[in-house]
């Protein structure tokens, strides 16, 4: 079982930011995401665009906003379990509260902080009648290990970032890689959209435009495509169809959890720290709702910090916490390493 301070049910800003707030009060935290890697809708969505209304960053790509994020939280050695739902949660006798994801991963914590962003991510999935059959046989919606399609011929579906990124990437790993959208115009990063052009006039891509896939050919695994071009229908052999067509937003089993919910958000009592009608379990960033709610990454900050502070008291209630400046205490991460402001030397006057 993994112990930790305080559990954190989503790994976008909100929730890894949560960790650098918690660390400074010597909190230690421990994130779980159904997505495989950290960083919620930035890191899986739109890593490539810009965001102008972070403190500081007149512009930055959600990506290197993400990367920034970990690299701030890394002296506090946060652990994560990734590709993993929360699905269940039961609460001690010393009301403290075990989690356990779908795989069967169990996490203790006196502090639970849902950070989910707008929910659980699920793959938006083409209308093909018979897709159900092939999934993990050959249909995958996320690309979590590129290994496994090196040598392979694959065809990806979808006009957005994911769907343009992934396939540049693979040209270097499978045997031959098929982008196919049904618009001719793409969704993505101008700089992505001219590289897959561009590998497409080296042969290295093919691009079927405007164009879907219609039904998957197999006998136990996918075989190939029915590809559906204008007036024409014909088949494209392949060993992996990966429809890349974003993810839709759902709570989950979170909505089960005995929380109030509104509007498919979670309600907090009030601004203060964020609470739940669950003792013990908070809700902030996007996942949350009260009067005046914005949903925005600085508010999800914003959030972070005040429950923090909330969930010192609630661990240690005989202690008072002073809250000191990083300008004056530094940053002193878990793993040694120390940051503090050069003191000023004092000299005397003869």
């Amino acid at each position: 079982m993994i112990k930790t301070d305080i559990l954190i049910i989503g790994a976008g800003p909100t929730g890894l930011f949560t960790v650098f707030e918690a660390g400074l009060l010597k909190l230690r935290c421990h994130l779980i995401d159904a997505l495989p890697q950290p960083g919620g809708q930035c890191a899986e969505i739109y890593p490539k665009k810009p965001i102008y209304d972070i403190p500081a960053f007149p512009e930055i790509l959600a990506g290197e906003l993400v990367a920034n994020l970990m690299k701030q939280i890394e002296p506090f050695q946060p652990g994560f379990t990734l590709g993993e739902r929360a699905e269940t949660i039961e609460k001690t006798e010393d009301c403290s509260f075990i989690v356990t994801t779908n795989k069967g991963t169990k996490h203790h914590a006196p502090i639970v902080a849902i950070a989910g962003g707008l929910g659980s991510f699920e793959p938006r999935k083409p209308p093909i009648t018979n897709i159900s059959d092939y999934e993990d046989k050959g249909v995958e919606y996320i690309i979590r290990d590129p290994e496994i399609y090196r040598g392979k011929d694959v065809v990806i579906a979808g006009g957005g970032d994911s769907a343009l990124d992934w396939s540049i990437f693979l040209t270097d790993i499978a045997a031959s890689v098929t982008l196919i959208h049904r618009r001719n115009e793409f969704r993505g990063a101008l700089d992505s959209v001219e590289k897959v052009q561009e590998l497409k006039n080296l042969g290295r891509i093919e691009l079927l435009t405007p164009a879907e896939v219609i039904d998957i050919v197999g006998n136990g695994k996918v075989e190939g495509v029915s590809i559906k071009q204008g007036a024409d229908v014909f088949n494209r052999s392949c060993d992996h169809f990966i429809p890349l067509f974003g993810l839709a937003p759902k709570l989950g089993p979170i909505a089960d959890w005995g929380l109030e919910i509104e509007k498919n958000a979670i309600k907090v009592d009030n601004t203060l720290d964020y609470q739940t009608n669950i003792p013990g379990i908070y809700a902030i960033g996007d996942v949350n709702t009260y009067p005046g709610k914005l949903k925005l990454i600085l508010c999800g900050f914003h959030e972070a910090t005040l429950m923090c502070q909330s969930a010192y008291q609630r661990i240690f209630p005989e202690k008072r916490y002073v809250m000191k400046y990083t300008t004056v205490g530094g940053v002193e991460g878990f793993d040694g390493s120390k940051k503090e402001a050069p003191k000023a030397v004092i000299k005397s006057i003869d």
